[in-house]
């Protein structure tokens, strides 16, 4: 008997790191070389060159998205959502990402099929501005069916102690809210989505049952989620916003809430912002309440920022300039006693 006997290739997993080294130090930045091999990894803060830092620091998944990505056998991509699901939180507080830690665990490691997960992260991470520094690959034959994994993230920040995130004391009725478009669904309510299709004997290889640019359905819904970290940043470190809410689970209905006072509601137009078909489809075919879907999706909406109204033709112009759709979205206003924080 032996480890291999068991379920477990020592020899994959070294071949793992051998073939990631090269993506992964193309992440360096300053403070971190992005070099593997160490029990711990290492940045140095000095390297960064703050006055008052705070470090941020977050956690995510990419979900049931994965199930999508192993029926389809379509890995390059979701190491970006992986990413993206823990830079863009940070983001939201102020923060500008560091450095970044991956967990990969499988059922059986398959080195090349790793290596492209891998890789689908290190690329993310240069899109954030952030190293990729450390990781782990698990191999756990009896916790996973055959050909599953699971993915999981770890992201670090720094902001300076005057530029954190929400500005809550700030925002005040007559305030602009700002939506940054997503690519799509991003990586919140695969569990809805894949019971939808389901239902609907829907395949994900045929085209998709509405118009679309994408060879297939399944590719329309692995479009990977947005890093918004160097369009919104500059406008951070330039004092002009108060508060960002990254649209995830809980949708623009309990995430945009997080970053209000109590004295405050926030109006939005639903009709102020084209929502992408997916979403469209998804309501109709699943018969999805409305409040349901405002509440699961993003609607086409990946971040919120909230500004003064004399900032946003600046704000607006940055963000066109780094190549991100936005539009203006909605409106603070005074909050009744008994009024939700969220109104369409």
């Amino acid at each position: 008997m032996d480890y291999r006997k068991a379920g477990v290739n020592i020899d994959a997993g070294n071949a793992v790191v051998k073939a990631i080294g090269s993506v992964v130090a193309q992440t360096a930045r300053a403070g971190a070389d992005a070099r593997l091999g160490g029990f711990g990894s290492i940045f140095d803060l000095k390297a960064v060159n703050y006055r008052d830092p705070l470090l941020i620091s977050g956690t995510d998944g990419v979900g049931t998205k994965l199930k999508l990505a192993v029926e389809l056998n379509k890995h390059d991509t979701i190491g970006q959502d992986l990413v993206a699901m823990c830079v863009n939180d940070i983001v939201s507080q102020g923060a500008e990402p560091l450095f970044f830690l991956d967990y990969l665990s499988t059922s059986k490691l398959d080195p090349d099929q790793a290596a492209t997960i891998i890789a689908g992260i290190a690329d993310g991470c240069k899109k954030a501005g952030c190293a990729l520094i450390g990781g782990e690959t698990a191999e756990m034959p009896g916790i996973y069916q055959k050909n599953e994994y699971d993915l999981a993230g770890f992201a670090v920040g720094i902001v300076e102690l005057d530029q954190l995130l929400p500005k809550a004391e700030q925002i005040k009725p007559g305030d602009i809210v700002i939506g940054l478009a997503s690519s799509g669904i991003h990586s919140n309510g695969f569990s809805l989505v894949r019971k939808i299709i389901t239902d609907n004997n829907i395949s994900l290889h045929e085209p998709a049952p509405f118009p679309s640019t994408h060879k297939s359905f399944g590719e329309l819904l692995l479009e990977p989620t947005i890093i918004y970290t160097n369009g919104v940043l500059p406008l951070i470190k330039k004092g002009l916003v108060k508060g960002i809410a990254h649209i995830t689970g809980g949708g623009l209905i309990e995430n945009v809430p997080r970053i209000l006072p109590e004295n405050v509601s926030v109006q939005l137009d639903q009709s102020s912002w084209n929502v992408p078909p997916i979403f469209n489809w998804l309501q109709q075919a699943g018969n999805v309440d409305q409040h349901e879907m405002q509440r699961v999706f993003n609607l086409g909406i990946g971040m919120v920022l909230i500004i003064a109204p004399e900032h946003e033709r600046k704000l607006r112009q940055q963000l066109v300039d780094y190549a991100y759709s936005c539009f203006p979205i909605g409106t603070v206003s005074p909050r009744a006693t008994t009024a939700t924080q969220i109104m369409f």
